[in-house]
């Protein structure tokens, strides 16, 4: 059991820009940003890694009672034999890390976290307020960049052992990706790209996991598991369009992919799924029988959301990892789909497909499915992004449908681009 000592203190300054002037002497970093919702948090150091979130025992020092926060990246098959690109090969095989810093914003306010193996020193504390509250209001640029191509071809062969695993009997459902390589024209850095996905008009939690000269980052509308005492919310995500060029438009699409029936069974095999899953964790389980429309900047997703009372004894990080992979990331049943993909795509995931997120002293957090996601090194990288295919799936509609749903990392690059 780890002991850590933890002090808080309100910060008193913009969270994103105090994050921009500290984290200049930090090489780790991590981030889990919900762009609309109650936990913006930023991590900077590293304190300690621990194997379990449940391994930890704390005393609050300062000001503020608030417990010290562990982050987690857990990749999306990671017990696949194939090696991953040498970006993600890179990062660590590490389950919660306890950064040294953690800027805070909840329903409360704004806070400066600095933990510690042993007590905090007080004056450690003010300097890093300092430094904090003295940072200048944050810019943006454009980095201009290169996106590599994939062959249509290539994908159709894909998606051809795909339809024929489908109509075997082997699978229901697969969750193909697709993986662009990208070389930007200047050197670009973690931040850049964060402060774009902030303060840009995608939609979603913004994640990174920078270590080293490695990032990895995004923006995801597909919420995992959120717990808050007893309270469990989770989502279906699954089934995409288009958004269209103008409001009618959009409207006339939404209400087209709600009656699609090919992505209305894609969405079915996910929310079947997430209800067995949280059926085995918790009671008061509220599952609405139909989807709604989640609007995003550039598709539409069908959506369903679960709220549920966590029984005694489970905890989130379980919980999470009974969730992950869903069938909207891998497809079902998952296990056979996960074999089809090791034998189909080209590449292993890494992070992508797998899960983002956090737990506090107290076993409160949230994990988010690491979608609309890249890889870089400051020069380089590759972005990501999958479909589900069932039965019945086009092959070509489902290429553009990815070309779609690249444009939510992609939109890191632009500077200009505006919430």
């Amino acid at each position: 059991m780890a002991k850590i000592y933890t002090y808080a203190l309100p910060l008193g300054a913009d969270i994103v820009d105090a994050f921009c002037q500290l984290q200049k002497g930090f090489t780790d970093q991590f981030v889990y940003y919900e762009k609309s919702g109650p936990a913006r948090l930023f991590g900077l150091g590293r304190c300690i890694a621990l194997c379990s979130a449940s391994d930890v025992e704390y005393v609050v020092e300062g000001s503020e009672e608030i417990p010290p926060y562990m982050f987690t990246y857990q990749r999306f098959d990671a017990e696949n034999p194939a090696p991953a690109d040498e970006m993600f090969s890179s990062f660590p095989c590490l389950r919660f890390l306890v950064p040294e810093i953690v800027l805070v914003q909840n329903e409360e306010g704004s806070y400066l976290q600095v933990n510690s193996l042993g007590p905090v020193y007080e004056g450690r504390v003010q300097r890093f307020l300092r430094q904090a509250q003295s940072a200048p209001a944050r810019t943006r640029r454009t980095i201009p960049y290169t996106l590599g191509s994939d062959s249509r071809s290539a994908w159709h062969r894909e998606m051809e052992q795909t339809l024929t695993a489908i109509d075997s009997g082997r699978i229901s459902k697969a969750v193909l990706s697709r993986r662009l390589p990208l070389h930007a024209s200047e050197p670009f850095s973690s931040k850049d790209l964060l402060v774009n996905l902030i303060d840009g008009s995608a939609r979603g939690t913004v994640f990174m996991y920078r270590y080293g000269d490695v990032f990895f980052c995004g923006c995801t509308p597909e919420l995992l598991v959120r717990k808050q005492g007893t309270n469990i919310q989770s989502e279906c995500l699954a089934g995409t369009i288009g958004v269209g060029n103008t409001p009618e438009e959009r409207e006339a699409l939404a209400n087209e992919l709600l009656s699609d029936d090919k992505n209305r069974r894609e969405h079915a095999f996910v929310v079947d799924f997430i209800r067995g899953v949280v059926e085995r964790n918790c009671h008061d389980v509220e599952i609405p029988a139909a989807p709604i429309i989640k609007p995003l900047q550039h598709v539409q997703h069908l959506h369903t959301p679960v709220s549920a009372q966590m029984m005694e004894g489970r905890s989130v990080q379980n919980l999470a990892g009974q969730l992950s992979p869903t069938p909207a990331l891998s497809g079902t049943p998952v296990g056979e789909a996960m074999m089809l993909l090791r034998q189909v795509e080209p590449y292993n995931r890494g992070f992508f497909g797998g899960s983002v997120g956090y737990v506090d002293g107290d076993g409160n957090g949230a994990f988010s499915v690491a979608i609309r996601c890249g890889v870089f090194d400051g020069e380089n990288g590759y972005v990501y992004a999958g479909c589900g295919i069932v039965a019945g799936s086009d092959a070509d509609s489902e290429y553009d449908e990815i070309d779609m749903k690249l444009k939510t990392i992609l939109s890191a690059f632009n500077g200009e681009d505006r919430d």
